[in-house]
């Protein structure tokens, strides 16, 4: 992958995390509401394994979550790592702005 290729998607990863942390974060009244759900997410995009398969027969399922997991590379990490940081950014602006005395919803 080019560096191009790893800028654009970083950029975009945190755009769309800040995005749908910052609306997150205004509907439901609470900062860090994406911060949480966000290892959910890292694990529907990483994993192949069907979501019920953790609850049905986890001793397969874990080991092969924890094998894609360190399968990623170094890429694969930092582009997740930047839309993680978008979630961390967008709790931090909801915070000042309701600090300054905007009301969201």
């Amino acid at each position: 992958m080019g560096i191009i290729q790893v800028f654009v998607l970083s950029l975009l990863f945190f755009v769309l995390f800040f995005g749908i942390g910052f609306i997150l974060n205004m509907l439901l009244r609470s900062t860090w509401v994406m911060a949480f759900i966000f290892p959910l997410i890292v694990i529907l995009i990483v994993d192949d394994v069907p979501m019920t398969d953790y609850v049905t027969s986890p001793i397969t399922a874990f080991p092969a979550l924890w094998a894609d997991l360190l399968a990623l590379q170094f890429v694969d990490v930092f582009i997740l790592m930047t839309g993680f940081i978008g979630t961390i950014v967008s709790g931090i602006v909801i915070r000042i702005l309701r600090k300054k005395g905007y009301q969201m919803f």
